[in-house]
């Protein structure tokens, strides 16, 4: 009978070699291999060795301490490429101070690129990044001066009189991937992880160009007990096994606790155990963001606000039965997790992998999605990847925006100490933000307005005090918050001219209401 190779997570460290190409699957600290992780580090402060790595990662993969920020060392990693650094901080200081070159992709692309890899094919092929700074017209997603002088990894290509970005091969050395438990023979489940993720793409992309695979799993249980069914990959695929030594520390769930079942599906919670939001300036900007839903959508909810508040603005609206939730990792339903556990959500009602999901996002394109803002500018353009020197990524942004019918930018008008009073139905700025978020010129293109224009894709631009949408004429201004002045606290405050509605509204004053909801279960008919 076939055996697995069950090894040490120093010994497993001790596969990977300089100049290889590291590719580990998990999406904050979900699935995060960290005992191996931890011995990659450690290795390479005591010797030297691995160095000269290329990091290729689909998701961003850290809770601002663990995860791939084990890598984060000058010379271990010569190459980064990836989606989203927002909670890896070292990496966006490496990534800054161009001690390592670094190329950001749209999240969804990596996690098929795997699986373009998988089959054969020398890269993949989509509309995806068009017209954005991945395109390499404008940036070709090298995100500091390190990086600009080096060759492109994606090209623009024509296809039947149309244009596409073909996204290039990365052939993958070893591939680092956990499970929950596997038999003796190596096959591998993830039943206790919060999410599925690209692992078989993945590990059969690596298997592809003659790469090493190796897993961290929680337990081992005898050969032939595990339903063929719950075996994400057979254990023919998995060169290494690392049984964790240290699952309370390092094989954790997600970052902010060990395990609860309520998060993989194996239970459901009362929905009443799961508390309201605290009312502030970021759940008033939910409230009037979800007042664009409508029965029977299909929503997604990108980082920030939109995770953290949009979703629990709807449960306890009552509405959540009535719209169908979902994230980039692949959760359908229930109510999400934020901050630092981005992606997972309890009470779930379905969950498929993160390539699948992006599928959808990238083909038929999510009826609704709501994301972070960053900057806007008069064109229409948002930037939500790049804020001065920091790079926190494009994440799965540029997947999902590009193709959705309808978008929902969520973000406070300024940003930077900025202070607020919501009280009697009005909104009082106490103190004003210091950094302008309405600019004449984004400082990096996440979302392209022209196009969106062109192709006549609905834009809404939800504030604290005002509400702006994107048509074909430019930027316009809908509403404002009741409290706030037209001139001194919106006009004033923009780099460019909007387009000033003569139907100017002022905000639902229910909004405004602190305890219980505001009533948005009654528009639904």
């Amino acid at each position: 009978m076939l055996k697995a190779n069950f090894v040490t997570a120093k010994e497993a460290a001790a596969l990977v070699k300089d100049g290889q190409t590291i590719c580990p699957v998990a999406m904050t600290l979900v699935s995060a291999c960290e005992s191996i992780l931890k011995e990659l580090e450690k290795s390479y402060l005591e010797t030297g060795h691995p160095a000269n790595l290329t990091l290729l990662h689909s998701c961003g993969q850290s809770d601002r301490k663990d995860g791939i920020q084990h890598l984060a060392h000058e010379g271990m990693v010569k190459r980064i490429i990836g989606s989203h650094w927002g909670l890896q901080p070292r990496w966006m200081e490496m990534i800054a101070n161009s001690q390592v070159e670094a190329y950001c992709l749209p999240q969804g692309q990596i996690a098929q690129l795997y699986r373009s890899m998988a089959c054969g094919l020398p890269g993949k092929m989509s509309k995806v990044g068009l017209g954005t700074f991945v395109d390499p017209r404008y940036e070709g997603g090298k995100m500091n001066d390190r990086t600009k002088p080096l060759e492109d990894i994606v090209d623009i290509i024509e296809y039947r009189g149309e244009e596409y970005m073909f996204y290039r091969e990365v052939p993958i050395d070893v591939c680092l991937i956990r499970g929950t438990v596997c038999d003796e023979m190596g096959n591998l489940t993830t039943t206790e992880e919060a999410m599925k993720l690209e692992v078989l793409p993945a590990v059969l992309a690596a298997k592809r160009y003659g790469g090493k695979v190796i897993a961290q799993v929680k337990s081992v249980a005898e050969t032939g007990t595990i339903n063929p069914k719950d075996v994400t990959v057979p254990g023919v695929f998995i060169d290494a096994i690392v049984v964790c030594e240290n699952p309370m520390e390092d094989h954790r769930q997600t970052s902010s606790w060990y395990f609860d079942p309520s998060y993989c599906g194996q239970l459901r919670v009362p929905q009443g155990a799961i508390p309201p939001a605290p009312f502030n300036e970021r759940k008033f900007i939910a409230r009037r963001a979800c007042q664009e839903i409508y029965p029977g959508a299909v929503i997604n909810l990108g980082t920030g606000i939109p995770n953290d508040m949009v979703g629990k603005v709807c449960n306890e609206e009552g509405i959540s039965d009535d719209v169908m939730i979902t994230v980039e990792s692949g959760i359908y339903g229930g109510v999400q997790a934020g901050g630092i556990d981005f992606g997972i959500g309890q009470n779930l009602y379905a969950m498929i992998g993160h390539h699948e999901q992006m599928d959808y996002y990238n083909g038929a394109g999510v009826d609704l999605t709501f994301m972070g803002l960053g900057e806007l500018d008069g064109e229409g353009n948002i930037n939500s990847t790049k804020m001065g020197p920091r790079c926190t990524g494009a994440g799965g942004f540029i997947d999902i925006t590009q193709n959705a019918k309808k978008v929902v930018f969520c973000g406070t008008f300024t940003a930077g100490e900025a202070k607020y009073e919501f009280k009697d139905g009005k909104l009082t700025i106490l103190q004003e933000g210091k950094i302008r978020k309405m600019v004449s010129r984004v400082a990096q293109m996440s979302f392209n307005g022209p196009m969106a224009r062109e192709k006549k894709q609905p834009v809404v631009v939800v504030t604290e005090r005002a509400v702006l949408e994107l048509t074909e004429d430019g930027v316009v201004l809908t509403e404002i918050a009741p409290g706030i002045d037209l001139q001194t606290q919106v006009l004033d405050m923009m780099d460019f001219q909007p387009i000033v509605s003569p139907d100017l509204k002022l905000m639902d004053a229910e909004l405004f209401r602190e305890d219980g909801p505001f009533g948005l279960k009654n528009s639904f008919t």
